[in-house]
């Protein structure tokens, strides 16, 4: 059963938000400041964070820096869920490193799809590291064959590379990747990142 840490001063959205979770088999754990948050987090690591960012003393953007100032945290995935809507307050969370930015009131269904969607892709992440790289996998079938620098750019991007980082791993140019990732997109028949590591699996 994944966990999940919610982390939000608001004791009524707490609870509604809990159950709504735990039907989906979800372990939610509830918490009102980030101070005990962190304290949870550092004895008992959970899948992922929810947290609102207006909250008394240390907020939902503080809460986050403190994360990934800890190297066995940077990946933790976090959702911002918060009555902060505007667009500058949306790009502050990204910059800081959340996975998803949602306003209130928001629709739980959502909600749940996005968490759905964290957890399938670190998962995945997590049983691709196990090999060294995609090479490790037999990458040409008959419906799909994939050249030498495409694989390298695949393997890049199911562990999670961005395109400017794959362009100096690689010594190209961001232009040159993006070709590379939309050729892995139109093969794959696929729209986005996500749904390519899951034609991945598919395949292989």
């Amino acid at each position: 059963m994944k966990k999940i840490l919610l982390v939000d001063d608001d004791n009524n959205l707490c609870n509604l938000l809990s159950s709504y979770l735990v039907a989906f088999k979800f372990s939610v754990n509830s918490v009102y400041n980030v101070p005990t948050a962190l304290a949870i987090v550092k004895k008992d690591c959970p899948d992922l964070i929810i947290s609102d960012v207006m909250m008394q003393g240390l907020n939902g953007y503080d809460f986050i820096k403190l994360l990934k100032l800890d190297r066995s945290l940077f990946y933790l995935p976090v959702i911002f869920l918060t009555a902060k809507g505007m667009t500058a307050d949306r790009i502050k969370g990204y910059n800081l490193g959340c996975h998803a930015y949602l306003t209130k009131p928001f629709d739980p269904e959502e909600l749940v799809a996005i968490i759905n969607n964290i957890m399938l892709f670190h998962a995945q992440l997590n049983a691709l590291s196990r090999y060294s790289n995609v090479s490790d996998y037999k990458i040409e079938t008959n419906d799909l064959t994939l050249t030498s620098r495409e694989k390298s750019v695949l393997d890049l991007v199911v562990k999670g590379y961005m395109n400017k980082e794959i362009a100096i791993h690689l010594s190209v140019s961001s232009r040159n990747v993006e070709k590379y990732i939309t050729r892995l997109l139109k093969k794959t028949n696929t729209r986005n990142r996500v749904e390519l590591i899951n034609s991945f699996f598919n395949i292989f």
